[in-house]
């Protein structure tokens, strides 16, 4: 009886941390030009919660990070530019001022193809959520995006 009660109260939690999920990404491509595209990887918050900023410095949280996979065909113009409310603030748990976006933050990239093709831009968005009381484990979120 004993594992069997174990067993319900390991897979209730492990269920509330997998339903626990505070953010949302959208990724789509915008074409600017011929051969040029914008990549933009949207994060969707949930109130209370919040990501950091790709220019978090180090010794502090998770900051967000975009990478994308070698394409022989795309050339990444440029580095990715954030758009979004960013607030600053200084956190004693890692002595130092962070950056962080709440609300709604997007990540741009412009990128270039080497000939007029149809393809698909890949990669992984890693980032850290937290509130004012917890942060959740860093995650990472695959993405291919069509061109």
């Amino acid at each position: 009886m004993k594992r069997i009660l174990a067993l319900l109260n390991c897979l209730l939690i492990t269920g509330i941390l997998v339903a626990q999920n505070p953010v949302r990404w959208e990724f789509q491509s915008k074409k600017i030009s011929d051969k040029q595209y914008e990549i933009s990887v949207a994060a969707m918050i949930q109130p209370g919660w919040h990501i950091y900023s790709q220019y978090t410095p180090e010794g502090g949280p998770v900051p967000t990070q975009l990478s994308f996979n070698n394409h022989p065909m795309i050339i990444l113009n440029g580095s990715v530019k954030e758009a979004g409310n960013l607030q600053e603030k200084f956190e004693e748990v890692f002595d130092l001022k962070v950056k962080y976006y709440s609300g709604t933050v997007v990540f741009k990239q412009l990128v270039t193809l080497k000939k007029k093709v149809k393809t698909k831009i890949t990669g992984a968005v890693t980032f850290m959520v937290c509130n004012d009381s917890q942060c959740l484990p860093p995650k990472k979120e695959s993405f291919s995006i069509s061109l």
